[in-house]
C-alpha cells in the first residue's frame, strides 16, 4: 500500500496531509494510499529513515529535521546541498535522495503575486531571519535575479549558517543585527521584495514603524493567522502580498511531482488546504 508522511516536531498542525491528499485526488489516485504525520525528533530520525520500506513514496521533512537528515541520505540534489536544507526525501531503487522544494515554493508564490501588478525586475531585497527557511529564501531571490540581499537576524553563525549558504550559492549578503531597529526598517523600506521567515509576532513592533509602497512585495512564511503585523503594514501601504499559504502549496506541488512523477492540479490543492486553514 503506497504511503507518504510529513516528519518533524511539532507536527500536529501540519497541512501537508491535506495538500498531498488533495493532489492525489486530482490525479485520480489515493484509493488505499496513506499520508501520515510522524512526530520525529532529531535523535529519532535515523531509526525512522531506516524503517522506510518499498511502499514509501517519500517524506515531507520539516523542522528540526531539515538539516539533520542530510548525513542520512545517499544523494543530495545540488540546490538542497547549496542551501544546506532538505525538505523532501525520495526513495528510489534502494537510494535515498534529498531535495529542497521550499526554494520553488518561494519563487512561485512571489512571481504569482507580482505578475498581476506588472512589476518589473526586482533589484533589492531583505530577508528577516537566518535559519533554514532564510537560506532557501536567499536561493529563491537568486533565481529571481537578486544576487545581493540584506539579512536581518539576531545571529548569523551556528548550524546551517546562512553565511555558509550564501558562499555556496555564490551570492552576497549584508548583515544587519535585529536589535538595530532603525537599520532593519530602512532596509525594508528600500527593498523591492521582503521575505520574513520569523515566527509569529516577532516582527509586529517593527511592522508598526515601516512605510510601505505599492511596488513592494512581502512574503511572510507564517500562514496562520493569515494577517500578521507585516501583512497589516503591507495592506496599509497598498503593497503586494505573496501569501505564506501559497508558498506552502507550491512547495507541496513540487513534492507531489517528485513522489508520483505526475503533475497534480494546483487549484485543487489550494482549494483543499484553504478548507482546513
Amino acid at each position: 500500500m503506497p504511503w507518504a508522511a510529513v516528519i518533524g516536531s511539532p507536527i500536529k498542525h501540519s497541512l501537508s496531509p491535506q495538500l498531498h491528499r488533495a493532489a492525489w485526488r486530482s490525479l485520480g489516485l489515493g484509493e488505499g494510499w496513506r499520508y501520515e504525520r510522524y512526530e520525529t525528533s532529531v535523535e529519532a530520525l535515523p531509526q525512522l529513515v531506516n524503517s522506510i520500506d518499498a511502499d514509501c513514496l517519500g517524506l515531507s521533512v520539516t523542522m528540526p529535521c531539515k538539516q539533520a537528515i542530510i548525513p542520512l541520505l545517499d544523494i543530495v540534489d545540488p540546490m538542497a546541498a547549496a542551501v544546506g536544507s532538505v525538505n523532501t526525501l525520495i526513495p528510489s531503487q534502494g537510494l535515498l535522495t534529498g531535495f529542497n522544494t521550499d526554494v520553488h515554493g518561494i519563487v512561485s508564490a512571489i512571481r504569482e503575486a507580482r505578475s498581476p501588478r506588472g512589476l518589473g525586475e526586482a533589484r533589492r531585497a531583505t530577508i528577516l531571519g537566518a535559519g533554514a527557511t532564510a537560506a532557501s529564501a536567499l536561493a529563491a531571490l537568486g533565481e529571481l535575479g537578486i544576487t545581493s540581499s540584506t539579512v536581518a537576524a539576531r545571529r548569523f553563525a551556528g548550524p546551517g549558517s546562512i553565511l555558509a549558504a550564501a558562499s555556496r550559492l555564490g551570492v552576497e549578503i549584508h548583515q544587519v543585527m535585529w536589535a538595530d531597529e532603525e537599520a532593519v526598517a530602512e532596509s525594508i523600506e528600500a527593498s523591492d521584495i521582503v521575505i520574513s521567515t520569523l515566527p509569529l509576532g516577532v516582527a509586529d513592533e517593527l511592522a508598526k514603524r515601516v512605510k510601505i509602497q505599492e511596488s513592494q512585495t512581502l512574503l511572510d512564511v507564517v500562514y496562520a493567522p493569515r494577517e500578521t503585523g507585516l501583512v497589516r503594514a503591507w495592506n496599509l501601504g497598498g503593497g503586494v502580498i505573496a501569501w505564506g499559504l501559497d508558498m506552502l502549496v507550491h512547495q507541496a506541488h513540487q513534492q507531489v511531482r517528485l513522489m508520483t512523477g505526475r503533475d497534480p492540479d494546483l487549484a485543487s490543492m489550494k482549494a483543499g488546504v484553504r478548507q482546513c486553514s
